[in-house]
């Protein structure tokens, strides 16, 4: 068996972190947009990490998208905050 290295084991917390918010989104009925999003963008920047180590540029390229998604996510939900507020 072939020992993991740091950056690995990010790329594992990051994909946990996706996994997680696509559960967290199927589970809710009404999901906050700021844990769905942020865990979204936390866990593509631990991604990314993880990739710039070990390149893997189509992943390296998804990572770039889902992570801009989840700051226009993020982004969205502060104006609609504001909107409301």
């Amino acid at each position: 068996m072939m020992d993991l290295d740091w950056a690995s084991m990010v790329g594992f917390v990051g994909t946990a972190c996706i996994i997680g918010a696509y559960a967290y989104l199927t589970y809710e009925d009404n999901p906050n947009p700021f844990i769905l999003h942020g865990t979204n963008l936390t866990g593509a920047a631990l991604l990314t990490v993880s990739l710039v180590v070990h390149t893997n540029w189509p992943s390296l390229v998804l990572e770039g998208f889902w992570a801009a998604i989840a700051i226009w996510g993020l982004a969205k939900a502060l104006r609609g905050r504001r909107k409301n507020g």
